[in-house]
């Protein structure tokens, strides 16, 4: 489980705090505020802290001085319409700072996204956890045969059971060569290698952990691309966690990204020009559309 009994009652007492504040404060993310939510076998996301709510973002596209006679009806039209006109700005109003505890190699794809704030636990300074990501049978499956990036057909029986095995295996391996890589014995004359060189021979299926600290309209943009069918399950089941919270913190601003953006298509002009030409009852293929095969198979993906 990700969590040892000591880190729940941490947490646990970091919720039986409270205290008066006159910032804007959202119902939603409180109730949020230190749970931990668990992600795959060790993982976690948690809310350390937060700034701004869905009347934020209004106020900042407003530039007003407080929240003046509009209804909410009114900010969520607002919201809505700087959402569907990529008015990118008055979401930078709210932030939000995650504890995450995920893989090395989910690490990596994640901090592709440099538009955040983040601080990783160091194994320069640090022993890491004998924590690794082991997949589910269901999640283990071959390389697509016409994505590069993806899977393809599961693997079941005896060669699921071997690459857990391995999984395993090679895991337990390493680590128990990491502390004894680290561990002096002064009998041995063994002096112990530095911790920042002990790292080296991990394998990246490790669990490290990280706080990052986004601004909504960064987080959108990781939750538009991360919580998409298509992205890898490893980091897609962390960021459908966090659209989770994300829809409890800012309801109004989630609703207007689940709607043009999760929900949304994008068209080239060339789509338009077809969309008009189907609409006018003329039969469009792919030679006559000006679209090249990809797009074409895109197109007709969404389309029909």
């Amino acid at each position: 489980m990700p969590l040892t009994p000591e880190q729940a009652a941490e947490i646990a007492a970091q919720r039986a705090q409270s205290s008066t504040t006159l910032r804007a404060t959202a119902p939603g993310m409180e109730a949020h505020l230190y749970s931990a939510h668990e992600v795959l076998d060790h993982g976690l996301v948690r809310v350390i802290d937060y700034m701004g709510d869905d009347a934020a973002i209004c106020q900042a596209a407003r530039v007003s001085y407080g929240r003046g006679t509009k209804a909410v009806s009114d900010d969520r039209g607002l919201i809505r319409y700087l959402m569907r006109h990529w008015h990118s700005t008055p979401f930078e109003m709210c932030e939000v700072k995650f504890h995450v505890k995920l893989p090395v190699f989910v690490a990596r794809q994640w901090i592709r996204h440099r538009t955040a704030n983040v601080n990783e636990y160091s194994a320069r300074y640090s022993i890491l956890d004998r924590e690794f990501y082991i997949p589910s049978p269901d999640q283990l499956a071959a390389q697509s045969v016409v994505n590069n990036q993806g899977r393809g057909q599961v693997l079941e029986g005896a060669e699921a059971a071997r690459v857990l095995d391995i999984l395993r295996e090679d895991a337990m391996r390493a680590y128990d060569h990491y502390e004894d890589m680290l561990t002096p014995d002064a009998e041995a004359g063994k002096m112990g290698l530095a911790r920042e060189l002990a790292r080296m021979n991990l394998p990246t299926n490790i669990y490290t952990q990280w706080y990052w600290k986004v601004d909504l309209h960064n987080l959108f943009h990781f939750l538009r691309l991360r919580a998409d069918a298509h992205a890898q399950y490893e980091i897609r089941v962390y960021a459908e966690t966090m659209c989770q919270i994300v829809k409890d913190w800012v309801p109004s601003a989630y609703e207007a990204f689940e709607d043009y953006r999760l929900g949304g298509v994008n068209l080239s002009g060339k789509a338009v020009e077809v969309l008009k030409r189907r609409l006018g009852g003329e039969v469009v293929t792919q030679e006559t559309s000006g679209m090249s095969k990809g797009e074409w198979r895109e197109f007709v993906e969404v389309w029909g």
